[in-house]
């Protein structure tokens, strides 16, 4: 007989202890996400349109918008909902995502 163990979450230890500093929380990340997606779409929209900007320097640039913002989509709403529903676990598939 082995002895064995499965992982199946992680628990998430919380920004604040406190109602207010939650929703504090929740409004920071809501402020720089928007932010964060208002520039990166500024950058892809530029770079797209801009014929004399189709050069090695803003392909790396367009491609680095676009993998920031698909971090953003991911990462930051998760972090948000857990923050606003007092949810401190994660599971192991969530987390390696």
């Amino acid at each position: 007989m082995s002895n064995s163990s499965s992982i199946s979450h992680f628990l998430l230890l919380p920004l604040a202890d406190t109602r207010q500093l939650q929703l504090l929380h929740f409004c920071l990340f809501l402020g720089i996400s928007l932010a964060a997606l208002l520039a990166n779409g500024l950058i892809i929209s530029t770079v797209a349109c801009g014929h004399l900007l189709h050069t090695p320097m803003f392909f790396f640039l367009l491609n680095l918008a676009l993998t920031d913002l698909g971090s953003i989509c991911t990462t930051v709403p998760k972090a948000m909902h857990n923050s606003l529903w007092d949810t401190t676990n994660i599971s192991y598939e969530g987390c390696a995502a």
